[in-house]
């Protein structure tokens, strides 16, 4: 592909790049152009104290956003405006630093054609090298950002730039995209999807051509959905035709291989390529990046001198100045602004304080920060959220200290319990219908508008949910789901850390799904007479992969496999008369992409074939769902 987009070309030295004087922020402005080994040019601004800068840190954020543009994510407090760009660069600018805000390749006003992820490493340690060797920088070049610049990050780290002095990664970094932020269990994700149309809509092509402009103008992607998978020339992209591409081929590439693991989306085959220098991994529960953060978290704390920091919130994505996600809400100690610290702005300031400039102790930080959540009354408040309530814990590792992994069995009466089952033969089965998938109620979802949103909701759906149908019964009556449940606790029972399905299954279909869903059924009170039943992390599993994702290979019909379903972490407090419930079923659409059962790849196949699933629950087929469990205590904050 060749197409490129047009921008300034201001490759010569930083003395003779535009220069804006921005004196209601105190900086300078300088627009420069960052030449690639490849001969593309990248745009980008220096924000700076003056005119001809003194060497500094750098501070280095890569958008395909657009980077003067605001956006949600760089919320700084709960009760304050968006800060625009330039204020955030001034907050820095202030505190000792420079600030290098750059457009990714083929966005904004870069040259180059875009390709989502996939060049983003290259592209960023030549941008990291530039910048060091320039005479306004100290030689140290820090990243940040959140989502997209994130996985920039990663990216650019598992080319080993030497310049690179710290990682502030919220909300992304790819560990394995193949499995959490494009594809898990093998199915792929569908906010990828919503994305490319979103942002195909933005897109230099379509800001020259007015005909593709009024294109997406007429288009409703719901309609889309109805007539997945979408071909080539034959989907709502066709118009800018990389989007399109770039696409398509992530969506095709079903089998863990060679598309996989690049460097820019496969961290974990490249840590040890990663620079040894001060790592954050932000994330939330209601995030599709929780198992990236918490692996390169572990990862780099195993495998690095340097320290690595773990913070999780109880937020969508991107949302940590909100205290509720979805139709719950935490309470006022949910936010990270007035709790960890008084601005997301100074959060950050004081951890790039402590690690480059030595301005603070390191080891002063807890190396983990995580919200629990629950302990909330169950009452509706004035917003008509939820009150499930939470707190911010602190410890040293992940999962936390005094976790241990806790099998709950799968008993064919529909009872959740830690006593095995003892009987033979007992399994319940259901058919399962690709046409009718089980709609997505919230979870661990982004870019998924207008079709699917994230955060937390009563498993009933209603018409603000795409493929939700009157008459609005709960999720679990529907005969295609497995809904299996605790007795009401006796009392509190924390959960904190991984999630995993280890299910005995057979199918009459050569290929199927099999999903979990963990939930927090609060039992009824006034203002919900039917109770509550909250979702916290779910996951997938695409049972052509039951030997390996690199080679897919069909079941037999009615044979017996052993699945694992990984589910993202979670951490919640259960109270006494809650209940705890595991729902298993075949799809979660429109999050996934639905299995056909022909076992062929979903991004080409044309058919469906109904399947009749089986989850065997006896005592030589002890199906269980392992959490991390805790004793639960009135308040042991920290």
């Amino acid at each position: 592909m060749t197409q490129t987009t047009d921008t300034t070309d201001t490759t010569d030295t930083t003395d003779t790049a535009p220069l804006e004087h921005l004196a209601e922020r105190g900086m300078w402005r300088r627009t420069l152009g960052v030449p690639l080994r490849d001969g593309v040019v990248l745009a980008a601004d220096l924000y700076s104290h003056a005119a001809r800068p003194e060497p500094r840190p750098v501070i280095l954020e890569r958008t395909p956003y657009g980077r003067r543009q605001i956006r949600g994510s760089d919320q700084n407090r709960h009760d304050e405006p968006l800060p625009t760009p330039e204020e955030t660069s001034a907050y820095f600018v202030r505190a000792g630093y420079h600030v290098v805000r750059q457009d990714c390749r083929g966005r904004g006003d870069s040259q180059g054609t875009f390709v989502k992820y996939l060049g983003e490493g290259p592209d960023g340690a030549d941008t990291i090298e530039w910048i060091a060797a320039q005479p306004w920088c100290d030689g140290r070049v820090a990243m940040m950002g959140v989502s997209y610049s994130a996985h920039a990050q990663t990216a650019a780290a598992a080319e080993s730039p030497g310049p690179l002095a710290a990682m502030f990664m919220d909300s992304g970094g790819f560990a394995s995209a193949y499995e959490a932020g494009m594809r898990m269990g093998g199915a792929f994700e569908l906010k990828q999807v919503t994305w490319a149309f979103r942002h195909g809509e933005e897109s230099p092509e379509a800001a020259r051509d007015p005909l593709v402009r009024k294109a997406f103008e007429g288009t409703d992607l719901r309609d889309w959905f109805t007539v997945l998978p979408w071909r080539p020339g034959v989907s709502p992209l066709r118009q800018v035709g990389p989007y399109e591409d770039y696409l398509l081929d992530q969506w095709r590439n079903d089998s863990f291989g060679a598309y996989w693991r690049q460097p820019a989306i496969y961290g974990r085959g490249h840590y040890d390529r990663f620079p040894d220098v001060p790592t954050l991994h932000m994330s939330s529960w209601y995030d599709p990046y929780v198992r990236s953060t918490i692996e390169n978290f572990t990862a780099m704390g195993r495998l690095k001198d340097s320290p690595a920091y773990l913070v999780m919130g109880p937020w969508t994505h991107g949302h940590r100045c909100v205290t509720y996600a979805g139709d719950v809400d935490f309470g006022p100690a949910a936010t990270l602004s007035d709790n960890l610290d008084a601005s997301y702005l100074s959060f950050r300031r004081h951890w790039f304080d402590a690690v480059l400039r030595h301005d603070g102790d390191p080891e002063s930080i807890p190396r983990v920060r995580y919200f629990l959540m629950g302990g909330g009354d169950g009452r509706r408040d004035e917003a008509g959220r939820m009150r499930h309530g939470g707190q911010w814990r602190t410890d040293t590792r992940w999962p936390p200290s005094g976790a241990r992994e806790t099998a709950f069995y799968c008993h064919a009466s529909g009872e959740l319990s830690e006593r095995p089952p003892t009987g033979r033969r007992a399994w319940v089965e259901y058919d399962f219908d690709p046409a009718d998938p089980v709609p997505t109620l919230g979870g661990q979802v982004t870019s998924g508008e207008p079709v699917m949103v994230g955060g937390a909701f009563d498993q009933v759906p209603d018409a603000r949910f795409y493929g939700a149908r009157e008459p609005y019964l709960p999720l679990n009556a529907r005969p295609d789901v497995i809904s299996l449940v605790t007795p009401p606790l006796a009392e509190p029972l924390v959960v904190a850390g991984p999630v995993t399905a280890r299910l005995f299954i057979s199918s009459t279909a050569v290929d199927t799904d099999f999903t979990v869903k963990l939930v927090d059924v609060h039992p009824p009170n006034d203002d919900y007479p039917h109770g509550f039943a909250m979702n916290l992390t779910e996951g997938i599993f695409r049972c052509r992969f039951h030997k390996s994702f690199e080679r897919p290979e069909p079941l037999m019909p009615g044979e017996i496999y052993e699945i694992e379903i990984a589910a993202p972490d979670t951490a919640n407090r259960f109270e006494a008369g809650h209940r705890l419930r595991v729902d298993i079923s075949s799809s979660d659409f429109p999050r996934f992409d639905v299995n056909s059962g022909t076992g062929d790849p979903e991004a080409v196949t044309r058919r469906k074939v109904i399947a009749t699933n089986r989850v065997h629950m006896d005592a030589e087929h002890p199906s269980a769902v392992l959490l991390w469990t805790q004793p639960g205590q009135a308040d042991d904050s920290a």
